[in-house]
C-alpha cells in the first residue's frame, strides 16, 4: 500500500508559519539571534509548514513545485542547530579519542595516571550524554550561549576550558601536550557566541596556557621555550576566534537573507493561490501519465457532471470533482481530455488559440470546452516535457463574451444612429401635425394619425436605445422601495383601467416599514412598469393573475437585499424563447421593439442589482416570475430619501 502524501498547497509554501521564522533577526546579543529554536531546534520554517499541511484535510493538492526546496530545508535545519549539534558530536568524538589514547598507552607499557584516565572518562561520558540525549539540549539557543551564567555555556564551553586546563596542568612536564585541545572550545565560542564572549574565551585559554607554562618554569623547565610556545599558541587562539566569528557572522547573514527570501516566496505563493483560485478559467497541471497534480475550483467544476443538480434544481454550490491529485484515465467522460493531453505530450506543442473538445457524461449532460496548453521548461531546447498546464474554458462563456463584445459595439453604433434619427423624426412629427390641420377628408386624417402613431413608436425606440447607450451613469440615491412600488402599482392600475375589488387582476404586497435601496427612482419605476406590462400581457384572465411582492433578505456580510417579485399566472415560456429573454431586439410580438427586458437588465446592472427569470411550480397557481434583487442601504443612509 502506498503511503498517502501529506496534504499541502500546490501554489508554494503559503502558511503563516514561516512568518515567525523572521522574528528576532535584529537581535544584537548574538549573530544567530532569532534563528535558534528554544526547544530542540526545529529544522526550518518548512518544518512548520509541513506540520500545518499534515493537519490539513486529506485530499488537498500537494505542493509539487516546492518539494525539492522543502526536502533540502528539512535535511539541513537552521544554522545554529546544525552547528551546535556538530560541535556536540565533535566533543563526543574527542572524548572517545582521549579515552582510547589512555587505554592504548597503557597497553603499550606507559600507563597514564589514574586521575588523567578518570578525567578523560568523565569528559567522554558528559560529552556523549549531551550529544545523545535531546532533553539535555533543551534551552540551548543563541541567547542562552551568549551569557556566561547560562548552564548550557558551562555544560559545553566552560567544561572544556576547565577540564582541558586540568589535563594540561597535571601533565605539564610530560611529553603529551593537552594545550591543543583548547582549540575546540575557542572555535565553538567563536562560532556560536557573540564576538566579545568569543574573544574572552580565547583569552581564558591563552591565560591557562601561560599559567601552566609559568608553573612548569618554576619547576625547572626552560623559560624561553615554554613561554614562547604558550605565547604563540595563545595568539593562535585569538586568530582562530576572530576567523570563526567572522565566518559565523557571514553564515548568519546568509541565513537571514534566505529567511527573507522565503518570506517573499510565501507572500508570492499566497498571491498566486488567491489569483488562480479566483480565476473564472479552469487551470489543471497534468503530467505525462495523465495524473492531475493540481486543479483550481473552476477546473473542478468544468470536469464535474452537473446534470443531477440541474435536474433536481438544487441551489447552492455547483458540482465539483474531488481535489487533486487524481487520474484522468479510467473516467469515460474525460477520455477526450486524456487523449488531448497525450497528443500534446507526443507532439510537444499545441495551437496557441487552443482546440475544442466535448465531454459526454453518463447522465447525458454534455459540456463543450476550449482547451489551451502551456508546457514547462519551454526555454530548454530538445527537452522532454514532464508537466503541462491546461487552461480550460466553457465554450458557452466564450460565446457569451463574444456576444457581449458584439452587443457593446452594436450599442455604440445604435446610439449614434439614434442621435441622427431624432432630429429628422421631430421634423416629420411637426410636419405631420401641420398637415393634419389642413386636411378635412376622413381618409387623409386616418393617414396622418397613422403617421403620428408610428412616429411616437419610433421616438420610444430612440429613447430606449439612448437610455442604455454608453455614457454617464446616474448616481444612485436612497429610495424607499416600499413607497415607490406601492405608488407605481396604483398609478399603473389606473392607467390600465383595472377596477379594484375581488376580481382585480393585480395583487400588490409590500412591507409596512421602509426598505431603503440604492437606485434611481425613475429608473426603478420604469423597470417595474415594463415588467407589469409584460406580466399583464401574458397572464391568464382571473383575479390576482398579476402579483407584486416585496420583502427583504438578510445577509451576514452587509445590509442585505430587497427582493421584488413580479408574477403572472400563465403558460411557461418556451425554452427557445427563455434563452433570449434579455437579449436586445428579441421580441415575440410583431410590433415589439425587443428592448424592454434588455433595458431592465441593463438598468439593474448599473445599480448593482440583479434580475432573473424563473418558473413558479405551484399546484394552485403556476406561472412565471421575474425576481429583482436590489441592494439595501445601511440604516444611516436615508438622509436624502426620495
Amino acid at each position: 500500500m502506498n503511503k498517502a502524501e501529506p496534504a499541502q498547497s500546490w501554489f508554494g509554501p503559503g502558511s503563516e508559519a514561516t512568518a515567525a521564522a523572521t522574528e528576532g533577526d535584529a537581535d544584537t546579543e548574538s549573530r544567530f539571534g532569532g534563528l535558534g529554536s528554544a526547544s530542540g531546534f526545529s529544522a526550518s520554517g518548512f518544518d512548520e509548514l509541513q506540520a500545518e499541511a499534515a493537519s490539513a484535510p486529506a485530499g488537498d493538492s500537494p505542493d509539487f513545485f516546492f518539494q525539492q526546496a522543502r526536502r533540502l530545508a528539512q535535511a539541513g535545519g537552521n544554522a545554529f542547530g546544525r552547528l551546535y549539534r556538530a560541535f556536540l558530536a565533535a566533543r563526543a568524538a574527542l572524548g572517545l579519542v582521549l579515552v582510547a589514547t589512555q587505554v592504548i598507552a597503557g597497553f603499550l607499557g606507559s600507563p597514564p595516571p589514574r586521575w588523567t584516565l578518570g578525567l578523560c572518562l568523565l569528559y567522554a561520558a558528559e560529552a556523549l550524554a549531551l550529544w545523545l540525549l535531546p532533553r539535555l539540549q533543551r534551552g540551548a539557543t543563541a541567547r542562552s550561549l551568549a551569557r556566561v551564567s547560562s548552564p548550557q555555556w558551562w555544560a559545553s564551553i566552560g567544561l572544556d576550558l576547565g577540564l582541558f586546563g586540568l589535563l594540561h596542568a597535571f601533565d605539564r612536564l610530560a611529553g603529551v601536550n593537552y594545550g591543543a585541545l583548547f582549540v575546540l572550545p575557542v572555535l565553538m565560542a567563536g562560532v556560536l557566541t557573540p564576538r566579545l564572549l568569543a574573544l574572552a574565551t580565547a583569552a581564558v585559554a591563552a591565560l591557562l596556557m601561560l599559567a601552566v607554562s609559568g608553573w612548569a618554569v618554576l619547576e625547572g623547565a626552560d623559560v624561553g621555550l615554554r613561554m614562547t610556545q604558550a605565547g604563540l599558541v595563545g595568539s593562535g587562539f585569538f586568530v582562530v576566534s576572530l576567523l570563526a566569528s567572522e565566518l559565523a557572522s557571514r553564515l548568519a547573514r546568509e541565513e537571514r537573507a534566505a529567511r527573507g527570501s522565503m518570506e517573499l516566496a510565501r507572500q508570492q505563493a499566497q498571491l498566486n493561490r488567491l489569483v488562480i483560485d479566483e480565476m473564472q478559467e479552469g487551470v489543471l497541471v497534468v503530467d505525462r501519465r495523465g495524473r492531475v497534480r493540481a486543479a483550481n475550483p473552476a477546473a473542478r467544476i468544468l470536469l464535474a457532471d452537473a446534470a443531477p443538480l440541474a435536474q433536481q434544481g438544487v441551489p447552492g454550490a455547483p458540482a465539483m470533482v474531488r481535489k487533486a491529485p487524481f487520474q484522468l484515465r479510467g473516467v469515460p467522460a474525460w477520455q477526450p481530455l486524456e487523449a488531448a493531453v497525450e497528443q500534446a505530450f507526443t507532439a510537444g506543442n499545441w495551437p496557441e488559440l487552443g482546440r475544442d473538445i466535448s465531454l459526454s457524461f453518463a447522465s447525458g449532460w454534455q459540456r463543450s470546452l476550449r482547451l489551451r496548453m502551456r508546457f514547462t521548461r519551454r526555454r530548454e531546447p530538445n527537452t522532454t516535457e514532464d508537466l503541462c498546464v491546461l487552461l480550460i474554458e466553457d465554450n458557452r462563456q466564450v460565446q457569451a463574451r463574444s456576444q457581449q463584445e458584439k452587443l457593446a459595439a452594436m450599442g455604440r453604433v445604435s446610439a449614434g444612429i439614434a442621435h441622427e434619427i431624432r432630429n429628422p423624426l421631430a421634423a416629420i412629427d411637426q410636419a405631420n401635425a401641420l398637415l393634419a390641420e389642413d386636411l378635412a377628408e376622413p381618409r387623409a386624417q386616418q393617414l396622418t394619425r397613422m403617421v403620428a402613431s408610428n412616429v411616437q413608436r419610433l421616438k420610444r425606440i430612440v429613447e430606449d436605445v439612448l437610455e442604455v447607450a454608453p455614457g454617464a451613469v446616474p448616481t444612485p440615491v436612497p429610495v424607499d422601495a416600499s413607497t415607490l412600488v406601492n405608488e407605481t402599482c396604483l398609478d399603473w392600475a389606473r392607467t390600465n383601467q383595472l377596477a379594484p375589488g375581488p376580481l382585480d387582476p393585480l395583487s400588490c404586497i409590500v412591507p409596512l416599514q421602509p426598505l431603503i435601496v440604492s437606485f434611481d427612482p425613475e429608473h426603478l419605476r420604469r423597470v417595474l412598469v415594463n415588467l407589469l406590462d409584460n406580466a399583464l400581457r401574458h397572464a391568464d384572465p382571473g383575479p390576482a393573475s398579476v402579483q407584486v411582492h416585496l420583502d427583504s433578505e438578510a445577509s451576514a456580510a452587509g445590509p442585505g437585499w430587497a427582493r421584488l417579485v413580479i408574477f403572472n399566472a400563465g403558460r411557461p415560456i418556451a425554452p427557445e424563447v427563455e434563452r433570449h429573454l434579455f437579449e436586445p431586439f428579441f421580441s415575440t410580438r410583431s410590433r415589439g421593439s425587443g428592448l424592454g427586458l434588455y433595458i431592465c437588465r441593463e438598468l439593474c446592472e448599473r445599480y448593482g442589482a440583479r434580475i432573473d427569470y424563473q418558473r413558479r411550480h405551484d399546484e394552485a397557481l403556476p406561472g412565471n416570475e421575474f425576481v429583482l434583487r436590489l441592494r439595501l442601504m445601511p440604516a444611516s443612509s436615508p438622509a436624502n430619501l426620495i
